[in-house]
Order: C-alpha cells, then sequence, then structure tokens
C-alpha cells in the first residue's frame, strides 16, 4: 500500500473517532437536559410569601395575614393549590396557632388572635402547601414576629458575654482541591443568625500563615488560596471583643474538580474548571448545565486540556435573579455548582401617597396607589396595605415581596435581602456573589433528577382541601388494603367523601366547602369491614426548618412604650372586642352532594306517625321496606328502568352514613324534618349506590342518634372563615364627637387592593385618638409575575 493511501486511512480513523467522541458527548448532554427537564415538568415549584399587618405583637391583638402563593419560576400568582397552611411556632419548634385558608387565584388572606397564653418572646410564622411538603421545611416561607405577654414578666436579656458565634466556610463550586487555587467564602452569625465583625487568619498544620480574612457586612467575605496536599487547615478567629476561636476547614480532596466564574467585561463571564494534574483522563468531557430557576439556559461541553477546562457564558442568555452554574463529568456526576445572581431588571413599581402629610386625630386618611412596569406603563396587580404606629416597638424593615421571591425563597437565613437588591456598584456587586458563594442551595437533588421519575406523597390541593388518614387491622394495627372509607361532616348541607384504601392503608377525601369548626365523621361499613380502624392524619407538616429563633432582648428603654402599648390595647379590647369582629359568609354550595334528589318529602306536610315503619311505607313509595332474618332493609326504586335495585341503597342522616338498616327504623321518625330519595344508581369517586335515602334533622346534629361505637368522630377546624378588619368611621360630627377612646395602633388593613388595566385604585380610613409617625406598606404581585413593595410615613398630631 503507497504512503499516501496509509496517511489517508490513518487520517479517516482518527477523524471517526473524533466524530464518535463528539457525538457521544452530545449525546450526553441532551440526555442530561431531558432528564432535567422531564423533571422540572412534574416538579412544578411553588412560592408563597406572607405580608402580615406588623412584626410587633401584644397577647389578646390579632395577627392579619394575605398570603401570596405564585410559581417557583415565573413568579406568576398560581392557581393550582386552593388551601393555604399558617403556622405561629414557637422556639421549640411548636405549633402554637394553625389555621388554613383559601386561596383564589394564587391568593388568599386571614387572621388569628394570639391567646393571652403565649409566652413573651420571639415567635415563627411560615406558611405552606399542600403541594410545598413534598419538598421539604427549608422551602416553606418564614419570618419572624415579636409577641409580647404585658400580664407575665419579661425574663433578663441574654448576657452579651454568653452569645456564642460560628464560622462556616464555602470553598466556590463545593470543595478544596489539592494544588489548584481557589476562592473561598465565608460567614460567620451569632446565635440570632445575624452577620458579625471578626478578622481571622488560615493556618496550616505547621502553623504558616496562608491567608488573612475580614468580612465587609452582615459578617460575609471571601478569600483566595492554594490548598496542598495532605494538609489539614484551620483558621484563627478574633471577634469584636477579642475573643478567638478555631475553626476548621472543609477537608482538602487529593482528587476532584473546583471551578472558578470570573468576570470577563461586556456582560461576559468564564468558568474555568480544574483538576490536579495526573488525576483525570486527558481530554474528559465536562459539561456546564446553567438553569435559572429550573429553566435551561446554557449547557456546553469542553474537554479537560492540561488539567484545565474553559467555558464562556453571555450573561445575556441567563434568566433575572439566581442561576445555577453545576459541572457534570463524563458519567453525568455533579462535581461542583455555584450559583451567580443577575439583578432584576422587571420589577412592579407601587406609587403609594396619601393625600396629606399631617392630619389630625380622627381625620380621614385618603390613599392612592399607582402600579407600573419598569417602562413606566400601567400595570394591573393585587395589593395588600397595612398601616400602623412607627414607634420603639415596632423596629425592623418589613420583609419585602420582590426580595423575598427573587432571593430569600431560594437562600435559606439571608440577613436584609432588601439592602442586595437596593444597592449598586462594585462593592454592592461582590457583596451579592459573596452572598451566593456562602448561601448556595436547591430546590432539587440531581439524584433524584437523573433517578427517573420523581414520587411525590402530597398531591396539590387543585379541587379543595384535602384530608388524609389510615385504615389500619383493629387487632395487630397493620395497614389495611382496598378498604372503603367514609367521611362525612353532619349539617343542613350534607357532605360525604369516599376513599379507598391504597396499599400503605391510606386514605384521602378531597372536601369540599368545609369552613370554620366542624363535626366530622369517619368510618367503615361496619356490617362488612367490622375488623377495622380508621384514623385522620393532621393536614399540618411535621418537618421544621433547621433555623434557630433569637432570643427576645428587649431594651429598657422600651419598656415605657411598651406598658403605654399594653394600656391602649386593654383599652381597645374592651371597646372593640375581637368577638365583635364580623365575618364574611363564604360563598358555599348549599346543595346537597347528590343534588338535586328525585324525591323530596317534609313530614311537617303529611300526617305525623311516631314509627318510622309506617312513615317509609305510607309516603315513601320509591322505597321498599323489607326484612331478613329479623333486620330491616331497604330497596329503592331504579327509576330509569322502572324496577327495584337489587342492592341496598345509601341510608344517610344529616348527612352520615348509617349501615344497619334497622338502626335508622327504630329512630323517632318526629326528630326528622325531612326525606329525599335518589331513585338512580349514584357514583362518588370509589363509590356506587343503589340509591340513596337521605334523612335530615330539624338542625342538622344527628338529634342524638346513637352512631357506630367503632365510628371515628371528631371535631375538626377547617378553613377560616372570611374575617372583615374592623375600624370606627367619624363620617360625622356626632360619630367625630363619640366619647369612646380610639387607641388603635393599627389604623386599617386591607388585604385585598386591586389596581385595575390602568394600574389605579386608592382608599380611605380614619386616624384614631394615637398621635404618632404612621407607616403605610403596600405589597403586591402582578398577573405576569412582578413584584414590589413601597413604604412611606405620615403623622397623626395631637389636638392642640
Amino acid at each position: 500500500m503507497k504512503p499516501i493511501y496509509r496517511g489517508t486511512l490513518l487520517f479517516l480513523a482518527l477523524w471517526l473517532r473524533c466524530a464518535a467522541d463528539v457525538s457521544g458527548q452530545a449525546d450526553t448532554l441532551r440526555s442530561l437536559l431531558r432528564q432535567f427537564d422531564y423533571y422540572r415538568h412534574r416538579a412544578l415549584q411553588e412560592k408563597v410569601f406572607v405580608h402580615a399587618d406588623r412584626s410587633f405583637y401584644l397577647t389578646g391583638e390579632t395577627l392579619w395575614f394575605k398570603v401570596y402563593c405564585v410559581d417557583g419560576t415565573f413568579h406568576r400568582p398560581l392557581d393550582l393549590s386552593k388551601v393555604a397552611y399558617l403556622e405561629v411556632m414557637d422556639r421549640d419548634r411548636k405549633p402554637v396557632l394553625q389555621t388554613k385558608i383559601t386561596l383564589e387565584k394564587g391568593s388568599g388572606s386571614g387572621a388569628l388572635t394570639l391567646p393571652t397564653s403565649l409566652l413573651s418572646g420571639q415567635y415563627r410564622v411560615r406558611s405552606y402547601t399542600h403541594w410545598m411538603k413534598n419538598f421539604g421545611p427549608d422551602y416553606f416561607f418564614e419570618t419572624v414576629v415579636t409577641v409580647v405577654n404585658p400580664s407575665r414578666r419579661l425574663g433578663p436579656s441574654p448576657p452579651p458575654d454568653s452569645l456564642d458565634y460560628d464560622v462556616q466556610f464555602f470553598p466556590e463550586g463545593g470543595n478544596l482541591v489539592r494544588d489548584v487555587p481557589g476562592k473561598v467564602a465565608f460567614r460567620g452569625t451569632d446565635p440570632r443568625g445575624r452577620g458579625i465583625d471578626f478578622r481571622g487568619v488560615i493556618l496550616d498544620e505547621t502553623n504558616d500563615t496562608v491567608a488573612r480574612f475580614k468580612p465587609r457586612r452582615f459578617g460575609i467575605g471571601h478569600f483566595t488560596f492554594t490548598p496542598a496536599g495532605n494538609r489539614q487547615y484551620r483558621a484563627l478567629v478574633t471577634d469584636a471583643k477579642d475573643k478567638v476561636t478555631t475553626f476548621r476547614l472543609p477537608p482538602v480532596h487529593e482528587r476532584g474538580y473546583a471551578m472558578h466564574l470570573a468576570d470577563t467585561g461586556a456582560k461576559g463571564m468564564s468558568v474555568t474548571v480544574r483538576a490536579p494534574a495526573g488525576t483525570t483522563e486527558p481530554y474528559a468531557p465536562l459539561y456546564l448545565v446553567v438553569h435559572t430557576r429550573q429553566v435551561t439556559k446554557v449547557a456546553q461541553v469542553r474537554p479537560l486540556e492540561g488539567g484545565r477546562a474553559i467555558f464562556l457564558v453571555d450573561e445575556n442568555q441567563l434568566g433575572e435573579g439566581i442561576s445555577h452554574f453545576t459541572i457534570f463529568d463524563g458519567n453525568k456526576r455533579p462535581v461542583c455548582e455555584r450559583l451567580y445572581f443577575k439583578r432584576p431588571t422587571a420589577n412592579l413599581l407601587i406609587e403609594a401617597r396619601s393625600d396629606k402629610g399631617q392630619y389630625a386625630t380622627r381625620e380621614k386618611v385618603r390613599l392612592d396607589f399607582l402600579t407600573h412596569d419598569s417602562a413606566g406603563q400601567p400595570v394591573a396587580a393585587d395589593l395588600s396595605v397595612s398601616v400602623y404606629q412607627l414607634d420603639s416597638l415596632a423596629s425592623g424593615e418589613p420583609t419585602e415581596v420582590g426580595s423575598y421571591l427573587w432571593l430569600a425563597s431560594d437562600l435559606r437565613g439571608v440577613e436584609s435581602p432588601a439592602h442586595y437588591l437596593n444597592n449598586r456598584g462594585a462593592e454592592a456587586d461582590e457583596a451579592l456573589d459573596n452572598l451566593m458563594l456562602t448561601h448556595g442551595w436547591r430546590r432539587f437533588r440531581w439524584e433524584t433528577v437523573l433517578g427517573g421519575a420523581p414520587a411525590f406523597t402530597f398531591i396539590p390541593e387543585y379541587g379543595g382541601h384535602l384530608l388524609r388518614g389510615q385504615v389500619t387491622h383493629a387487632q395487630s394495627g397493620a395497614p389495611a388494603r382496598g378498604i372503603l372509607a367514609y367521611l362525612s361532616a353532619p349539617g343542613r348541607y350534607p357532605r360525604l367523601y369516599g376513599s379507598r384504601s391504597d396499599e400503605a392503608g391510606q386514605v384521602q377525601f378531597e372536601t369540599k366547602d368545609l369552613y370554620g369548626s366542624r363535626d366530622l365523621v369517619l368510618q367503615t361499613n361496619a356490617q362488612r369491614d367490622s375488623a377495622y380502624r380508621v384514623q385522620l392524619d393532621s393536614p399540618y407538616a411535621e418537618a421544621v426548618s433547621s433555623v434557630r429563633l433569637p432570643e427576645l432582648d428587649l431594651a429598657r428603654s422600651r419598656q415605657n412604650p411598651l406598658r403605654l402599648r399594653s394600656i391602649q390595647a386593654q383599652t381597645q379590647a374592651v371597646y372593640f372586642p375581637p368577638s365583635a369582629d364580623r365575618y364574611a359568609a363564604p360563598e358555599t354550595d348549599s346543595s346537597a352532594f347528590y343534588g338535586v334528589p328525585d324525591e323530596t318529602y317534609l313530614l311537617a306536610d303529611y300526617t305525623r306517625f311516631t314509627v318510622m315503619e309506617e312513615v317509609m311505607r305510607e309516603y315513601v313509595p320509591g322505597v321498599q321496606v323489607r326484612k331478613r332474618k329479623g333486620d330491616f332493609y331497604f330497596q329503592a326504586l331504579n327509576r330509569p328502568r322502572r324496577l327495584f335495585f337489587e342492592g341496598e341503597p345509601l341510608i344517610l342522616l344529616d348527612g352520615v352514613p348509617v349501615f344497619r338498616t334497622s338502626a335508622i327504623m327504630a329512630f323517632d321518625p318526629l326528630k326528622i324534618k325531612k326525606l329525599e330519595v335518589v331513585t338512580r344508581s349514584y357514583v362518588l369517586g370509589p363509590l356506587v349506590f343503589d340509591g340513596i335515602v337521605s334523612y335530615a334533622t330539624s338542625n342538622g346534629d344527628l338529634a342524638g342518634f346513637g352512631l357506630d361505637p367503632r365510628s371515628l368522630i371528631l371535631e375538626y377546624e377547617g378553613l377560616q372563615r372570611q374575617r372583615e378588619f374592623y375600624a370606627p368611621r367619624y363620617d360625622t360630627p356626632g360619630q367625630t364627637a363619640s366619647r369612646l377612646p380610639d387607641f388603635r395602633s393599627l389604623l386599617h388593613w386591607s388585604p385585598k387592593v386591586v389596581t385595575g388595566g390602568g394600574g389605579k385604585n386608592g382608599l380611605d380610613f380614619y386616624a384614631s385618638d394615637q398621635p404618632g409617625v404612621y407607616s403605610v406598606v403596600v405589597q403586591g404581585v402582578s398577573g405576569s409575575g412582578l413584584a414590589g413593595s413601597q413604604t412611606f410615613q405620615f403623622e397623626v398630631q395631637a389636638p392642640r
């Protein structure tokens, strides 16, 4: 063979080998993206934000709140979950108050009266949906409120010298790797989770200093150094009181990858991945996947040449907010990851103003709102408005919906998130990048993404409030499979739900119009399934986040304002008690679950019998009364076929199934107000009935009927009824001259202020007898996902 042909064949073989490698790498990248896309379409993310009327309360006062529920990617109001859960938890992470509210098109509101049994302290307010429970408590909304019980003596403030602190270190990309220079971010916090001031040095095993560091703000900063192999590094940290504490750095890896993200100017950036020489296969492929809130923005593959791979990324490709940069090796294993933040430009701008800057007591206050986007175009938005007295007790900035959705919802424990968004410049950008390095986490595990279809325990409540329970064998307690369970809410408007237990014995009921405190009856058909026990699970999340609550520290300078506030609150409670609050009637379906019956009998229209058998035989031709071995049973007419069903119909008393016909036949018919009959087959989920015979008592309370002792009867707090905020009005001279004291510190709360297509709306209320400076806090979200806040003040002057 001639040399030219031999060379051509060699070149062709090499070209085919390279083409195969490139094709294989492209297939791997496509596989990664396909699996990620498959996961994100099945793991829809919800975010919840709660606007509380204020952050400081006395026991006996009311915590008013508005819940915003948006999708986790675009922050648009999400009409998926119809219920939100809100809890107030103490320092021991135990709930002291719990409630459920209805969500409509991604928003809802409610109120909780803080009981006088609460101890003074810091409390955690958290909120989530049923679907969010699949992803853990770290993704729930959380904020801290202060509650003071004025009838109990406050404990001493924590001594400053006893306050410990913690310093953590976060290598960029995740690991320190031998002989690879890297950036290490650090964060120092006190037990309250607040950043501290300190200085430190990094020492190796021979006590040589390899780096010095000091935070810029909020206890956060970074330093760079090149770790050597087989070394353990430690940090000597000196706090503001010259107390020295030792902290260990993460271990140095002999093998592995380190990444570094650098600004290349003109909206460009480079991602450099390094590995120690001789520890990886030459030209091994590495993959970069960048996603912004689970929407893929960048996907690249590069070979590792000379222990280094460089990816170039245009910032314009990224979405606004937090992006995840993840490096995968050739086996699709994530080996490095870090976060990057692109400042958002798409915000909801709220112009809120009062008609005056100063008001007299009991004078009308007018607020006007204008909402528009960054381009100045009017935008319709859903707003909530709180107006409260600003004093030494109501310290601290309110949590802003925009900074929460952009930052705090994805980063745990961010101190003053609004600071990072509202400041600009090189120092602010560095602080923001340090924040990304020290708070890196994600809403999923790549092992879950690459492992196939995700499994979820909790489904969204897109139809109504879901109640879950379990059916077990009465003797052994083992889960029972395939057993029908019945849940009913006795009342004038019967509600019945059915579920068949799965392999774990779990049953689930999707309820409707379950408002306020209700009695529920949970049972199986004791005539057929008498060997089983059924119980109801709590709908609230059991898992709690690891974030600690700070100690309550009320300075002596705040004692007098606290005493005055307590007197005013007690006076207000006497003249305007919470028990006098009004509740808006929820829109409920007043018909029975089976709709319009085929036959209805109002027994007051007939001659009253004292025996139920006579009532049924004389007045109800659609139901045959028969006996079998001494026990009664019914057969309902199948009207479409003009013959009687062979099976027995469902018998209800105020919506509760009665499985022994003889029991209802022994009941006093004089207690029955109405009888309804469904003369056709009826299907309710897994339940199929050969007709329905429904009895109703006058008050819908079973009128003393004895239920089966194996039934579970419990009082259940359903969805919260809509409580209306009340404030006196002074529209007339007579009202203004009223001698009733008005010591409101919360002048107004409005959870639903909707600006129309022109972006405008307004409201009015009256000042109280309390002179002082008042803060107006407005939060809101638009239908397109723009979020924003606005705060301003006005003054109420004392009479001269």
